[in-house]
């Protein structure tokens, strides 16, 4: 980082190009080009950082874009655009057949010992740690240059995900580095004193064949695995915004959420603040990260993941999206998605884990989770990739 973006003030003429992209059903936040960034921190300071921002920076755009990592305790990435932009979603145009190489890191192998472990160790806390969200990694090389403006488009098809395209930070000299993704889950959404969550947890794969899908939502809706793993997730959240919340309001059992690949479980969670000065970036730190990408109780799950992982996240498992200097704001967890840099990119997916959880089986959920950013790449040959799965 240049003293100017740790100072927070007007960026050289070389960042105006950035583009951050938000497209939600029916609407899209397209901010081009960057007047000022953050001082960058973790989520305890946010907030504080985040008032002093608007506090000294005045102009319109009133508002801050970007991501925070998965680490609350890492350099987050937001910036003050030039301008929003106004306009339809460009169309997506049929992906190339993918010429590269395409590594697993861990391999399925590796990966499905590393989930037996954490079973393990879900019985050797004395009860205490309940899940751990394992995620493994796809290391690309294209020989083409990778347009992520491209891959964000065709992830658009999917109509029910939150496609997002943001810039990240980058050594000087690198080459600019993007998070694209399609998140299908909210993290928390703030308008005046209402706050929104939608949390998802526990999922299976889709069916082609209609009635087989529908089975398969039926055992989903069904299964005490999976909604023990989903219930750790909504209480968390609830139990996080209740020093904020005179009224929260989440249903009993959880409803099914369909992406054009998976089935979850979700649930739509209401609340009002008591104190209507009560930003969302106070939300964020309260909430971030969820059990839905980490585990519970959250300290010993991250100690499980930085032993389990040989992959750091990043961005991934963090969150995308936008605040303003009235404390509203939009943001999405960063799952369904790569970092891409040129010719390279790697790929995220991750499992929750409880004590019921059997390799296998979440071998092949984070493999189906890998698809959308596969097919995106034109890399729809991917399960032959030696390592990838079992």
């Amino acid at each position: 980082m240049s003293a100017e973006r740790d100072a927070g003030l007007p960026v050289p003429a070389a960042q105006a190009r950035r583009q951050f992209l938000l497209r939600l059903p029916g609407r899209t936040l397209d901010a081009r080009g960057c007047h000022a960034t953050l001082p960058a921190g973790g989520t305890a300071t946010l907030d504080a950082r985040v008032r002093t921002f608007f506090a000294r920076e005045g102009r319109a755009p009133g508002l801050l874009v970007g991501a925070l990592p998965f680490d609350p305790a890492a350099a987050d990435a937001l910036y003050q655009p030039q301008e929003l932009v106004q306009g339809s979603a460009e169309p997506a145009t049929p992906a190339v057949p993918f010429n590269g190489d395409i590594h697993p890191e861990p391999s399925a192998a590796q990966y499905a010992d590393a989930v037996q472990q954490a079973v393990a160790a879900l019985h050797d806390c004395d009860g205490e740690l309940k899940k751990v969200v394992l995620a493994r990694t796809l290391r690309v090389h294209s020989r083409a240059v990778i347009d992520p403006r491209a891959l964000v488009a065709r992830l658009g098809q999917d109509p029910a995900a939150v496609t997002y395209l943001c810039p990240l930070p980058v050594a000087a000299g690198d080459a600019p580095a993007w998070l694209v993704g399609a998140s299908p889950e909210l993290l928390v959404s703030r308008r005046g004193p209402q706050v929104f969550s939608h949390p998802l947890a526990g999922s299976t794969r889709r069916r082609p064949d209609p009635d087989e899908d529908t089975l398969a939502a039926h055992e989903l809706l069904g299964s005490a695995k999976d909604h023990d793993e989903h219930r750790y997730v909504v209480d968390a959240i609830v139990a996080a915004l209740r020093p904020y919340c005179e009224r929260i309001d989440a249903a009993a059992r959880p409803t099914l959420h369909a992406t054009t690949t998976l089935w979850h479980l979700g649930t739509r969670i209401e609340a009002r603040l008591r104190d209507p000065s009560t930003s969302v970036a106070t939300l964020l730190a309260a909430l971030h990260p969820t059990p839905a990408v980490c585990g519970t109780p959250a300290a010993l799950a991250l100690d499980t993941i930085r032993r389990l992982e040989p992959v750091q996240r990043g961005f991934y498992a963090g969150a995308v999206g936008w605040m303003d200097a009235h404390g509203d704001g939009d943001w999405y967890v960063a799952i369904r998605c790569a970092r891409v840099q040129g010719h390279r990119a790697r790929i995220h997916a991750g499992a929750g884990i409880v004590a019921g959880s059997e390799p296998a089986a979440e071998v092949v959920e984070t493999g189906v989770k890998f698809g959308a950013l596969l097919a995106a790449l034109g890399a729809d040959a991917a399960p032959r990739i030696e390592g990838w799965t079992c």
